[in-house]
């Protein structure tokens, strides 16, 4: 016998979602196989999270120090200068950007309005 761990898994799915799942694997197979331009038409995102701050490289950050003098410290990167990015983009790249405002929720409401500003910036960007 040996140690095994359990897979790590965000949500265990019932059974309708799984049917529900495989339908629309089977019909976007049928659809991606009968358009050879189907994959451009279709638009992903993804949410990351940026840090904002000044970046100093090594020569910037250098200070003249005499002999026997301690090292200069740099702080790190605080947890209060991260912001979250939605990107959106296709094939031929970004669609759509958007940077959440500092203090406010990700939840349903801010993923509906990111969705009505990425339709309209899609239209624009490719009629």
């Amino acid at each position: 016998m040996h140690h095994v761990s359990a897979k790590f898994m965000p949500h265990l799915l019932t059974d309708d979602q799984k049917q529900n799942h495989a339908e629309i694997s089977q019909e976007l197979l049928v659809n991606a196989n009968g358009n050879e331009n189907f994959l451009k038409n279709i638009i992903t995102g993804d949410k990351m999270w940026v840090y904002m701050y000044d970046v100093e490289n090594k020569m910037q950050s250098s200070q003249w120090m005499g002999k026997g003098s301690p090292q200069p410290k740099n702080a790190r990167m605080s947890w209060s200068k991260i912001k979250v990015l939605f990107e959106f983009f296709d094939w031929k790249g970004i669609v759509h950007h958007e940077i959440v405002p500092r203090g406010q929720m990700v939840n349903k409401q801010l993923y509906q309005e990111d969705l009505v500003h990425l339709r309209d910036a899609g239209h624009r960007k490719r009629p």
